[in-house]
């Protein structure tokens, strides 16, 4: 998810805008780096229309390197001129700032890149184990003709979860490839039936990185060889695997959301992240080899760019103008303010968690034991002397910065055959691994790590290790401290139910509002994001299942619930899939009391889970939902500041923004609202589309915001038919000014045994007349 400080930033139409002054030094501009420039909706027709188009680019290339057509072939990374129209060059400042002023351009902005953001958690939810998905009174079968692309690191086809046994032939429709190697190759990757594709993207990577890194790729094909695409991959669609473990815990049978769903792997990511040119590049083949729904566990930094200079957001709304389906993680940073992938045509997720917990015991010498986290399986055979990192500072290293086990921070002559007690804080660079490995190399041989985060990950250590939080932690160092020669040992990890109340927001899982357009909230649902078991590609560290947490994690949980509704429902839009996992998600935990979040425990708000937890059954029959069309998006972007010229070589039509003054992003049919801005009374409608029972009726219960009053009319709607659409509206009213934002809820309520949706009210009262 990387995106710098301070980069440049370029916008739509003939403008320019910068992070910062127009103007640039010589030494500046004369810097190069990738650039994207996105002209919007691609060219239809035959290839030799696709060939004028690159001669353009060529020509506008040409036209910045002072006509030079040699070096404008040199500067050349990508054209993307199937789906939608553009190219990735190497250019300097000043050329960037020429193309961007060139017609036809909707956006010039630099190549980023971006980070990466289950035998239990599909039973958590609800959905049954057996082999094919199926869910008892409704047609699953049809996945089978579902494609997901997984935008990611590749994939490990040999890996059990990827079994094509028993599926049949591949849909004729499929246009996709599998780009494979020669067979006597490392890199050899061949497809199967339930592998149909499989692609990779390497020029923005092999552009940017220096040389050690390029070195560094271990296969120049789909195939992973970091883990990451395989485990992602596994949890959305996944085949069934009887006995998923790592080393031990978490023992069971497993699948993915939809195990009979395809996967086509489009590897735009490699091992040191993912960059703009090759995501674009994904997007562009995704959509023309014909996939249904495409997963993304990864996005940009905080706060995010403009919805047209972010690769992501610029894919994600050509797909979905295309029909597809984007899901995408909220991220990793824990904060408020901090989601990103904001575009409201992605359904994004946060992370949450499970009932299962992987836990370790810590034994005192005095009797007592203390709880934490761990995936190390390690048998400590005695009682082991244990000390504070503090300790054992070495050469110029402060007490403070040993205890948090910094790299060469440790005396290795008193750290030698102990157990250290390390610290872990908000601002800690190293992994919780790589502090155990900085451990081992000084001679301890255990680590007890005190994570004042406090986010439950469990992880694997370099030697006998467990997380603690900071309470736990005091109580170990107050033994410590207060006993002479103290000893403790700890015991091996184990799978443990029910220790915690769940779901749960993950402590590290991003959180809204959206710093983009604050109408739209996000992240729209949460998912199992914490400790989740599921595949992984034996090039790393030779295993072929691992537990990782993240909400790279929790994104692929609602790629399988969306691409079982797509099988059944195949024809319905994106936003319709979208609008029926949102308004089907639960507020409350299985002990029927609302969502806390870690680390605290608070009750958690609509910032933290969007909508709420993810149900997958009930996702499968809403009863209701909110559609929005191709036409609703293009209104959303006149909404926020879109011309019409820019409109038109986006969309690729004949699209104006004539309403712009009465326009607003709230305007858009959105399974939720939000408004950040309330001044005394303001009204928004919403339109539902019935596609539960053809005759049903629905009434509205309302959970007003504190503070504001909440009119819905008409209050009751009949439905006649199948498909037919009534629209209401929601008027709200400012009693008393509360601060801050105020959350509430909308629940419509069907007769008999009708769906039940539920829609998230989000307001903050605007207290001066600034905006």
């Amino acid at each position: 998810m990387a995106s710098s400080p301070g980069r440049a930033m370029f916008f739509l139409g003939l403008s320019l805008v910068l992070l910062g002054d127009l103007r640039c030094s010589s030494s500046h501009c004369s810097s190069s780096q990738v650039y994207v420039v996105y002209m919007g909706k691609g060219p239809q027709g035959n290839s030799d229309g696709q060939h004028d188009i690159l001669r353009l680019h060529h020509q506008m290339l040409a036209a910045v390197h002072d006509g030079s057509s040699e070096k404008a072939q040199a500067s050349h990374v990508y054209s993307y001129s199937s789906v939608f129209q553009g190219f990735a060059a190497k250019l300097n400042k000043r050329q960037a700032m020429k193309l961007a002023e060139m017609p036809g351009v909707v956006s010039v902005f630099p190549n980023t890149k971006r980070r990466l953001c289950t035998t239990h958690s599909w039973d958590f939810m609800g959905l049954s184990t057996n082999a094919e998905g199926e869910v008892p009174g409704l047609s699953t079968k049809n996945q089978e003709n579902v494609i997901v692309g997984f935008i990611d690191t590749g994939i490990w086809p040999e890996s059990p979860s990827f079994s094509d046994h028993g599926m049949p032939l591949v849909p004729k429709r499929w246009r996709g490839q599998c780009q494979s190697r020669e067979a006597n190759s490392p890199s050899n990757f061949t497809c199967n039936r339930k592998i149909v594709g499989g692609r990779y993207y390497l020029n923005g990577y092999q552009t940017e990185e220096s040389g050690s890194s390029k070195n560094a790729i271990k296969f120049i094909s789909p195939r992973d060889s970091s883990g990451h695409g395989s485990h992602t991959a596994s949890i959305a669609s996944g085949r069934f695997v009887r006995n998923m473990n790592y080393g031990g815990l978490g023992t069971g049978g497993g699948r993915g959301g939809a195990p009979m769903a395809r996967i086509a792997a489009y590897k735009a990511c490699w091992d040191s992240g993912c960059y703009d040119v090759d995501i674009l590049s994904a997007f562009d083949y995704a959509i023309r080899d014909g996939v249904d729904i495409i997963s993304v566990s990864l996005g940009p930094d905080y706060p995010q760019g403009d919805y047209l200079s972010d690769a992501i957001s610029i894919g994600s709304f050509h797909s979905t103008i295309n029909g597809i389906l984007v899901v995408s993680s909220a991220g990793n940073a824990g904060r408020q303010g901090s989601a990103t992938n904001h575009a409201p045509w992605m359904l994004t997720v946060a992370a949450g968690t499970t009932d299962r917990s992987f836990s370790s015991y810590i034994r005192l010498a005095n009797g007592t034991f203390i709880m934490g986290e761990s995936l190390s399986t390690y048998h400590m055979k005695t009682s082991i002397r244990t000390i504070s990192a503090s300790e054992v500072n070495a050469g110029y290293f402060t007490p403070y910065q040993s205890s948090l086990c910094l790299d060469s921070s440790l005396n290795s002559t008193k750290a030698k055959g102990k157990i250290l007690i390390c610290r872990r804080n908000e601002g800690s660079s190293e992994s919780r691994l790589s502090t155990s490995m900085i451990v081992k190399e000084a001679g301890a041989v255990g680590m007890i790590l005190i994570d004042e985060m406090e986010d439950h990950v469990a992880n694997h250590f370099a030697v006998p290790g467990v997380t603690v939080g900071k309470a736990m932690g005091d109580k170990i160092l107050s033994y410590v401290k207060r006993t002479r020669h103290a000893s403790t040992m700890i015991l091996p990890a184990k799978t443990i139910l029910g220790l915690r109340d769940a779901p749960r927001v993950a402590a590290f899982s991003s959180r809204g509002p959206s710093s983009l357009t604050p109408e739209i909230l996000k992240p729209d649902v949460a998912a199992p994001g914490l400790n989740i078991l599921a595949a992984w590609s034996p090039a790393k560290n030779d295993m072929h299942f691992n537990i990782l947490s993240g909400a790279s994690m929790a994104c692929p949980h609602v790629t399988g619930i969306a691409a079982l509704v797509k099988s059944v429902y195949p024809s319905w839009s994106p936003s319709a899939i979208k609008s029926a996992i949102m308004t089907t998600a639960t507020v409350l935990d299985t002990k029927r009391k609302t969502i806390a979040r870690d680390p605290n425990g608070r009750t958690a708000t609509p910032f933290d889970f969007g909508s709420g937890f993810m149900d997958p059954i009930k996702a499968l029959n809403p009863g209701i939902v909110f559609d929005a069309q191709p036409q609703d998006y293009k209104s959303f972007l006149c909404a926020t500041s879109r011309d019409d010229h820019s409109l038109h070589l986006i969309t690729g039509d004949n699209s104006s923004c004539t309403h712009r003054a009465s326009s607003s992003a709230t305007a858009l049919n959105y399974p939720s609202i939000t408004i950040p801005y309330l001044k005394q009374s303001y009204s928004v409608m919403r339109t539902m589309t019935n596609v539960g029972n053809p005759r049903s009726t629905y009434h509205a219960v309302v959970s007003a915001p504190r503070g504001i009053s909440v009119r819905v009319t008409p209050e009751v709607i009949t439905f006649e038919n199948y498909g037919a659409k009534r629209t209401f509206t929601v008027s709200l009213h400012v009693d008393v000014p509360p601060r801050g934002y105020v959350f509430g809820s909308l629940s419509w309520h069907g007769n008999g045994r009708g769906a039940r949706l539920t829609m998230p009210l989000v307001v903050k009262v605007q207290t001066s007349d600034k905006a």
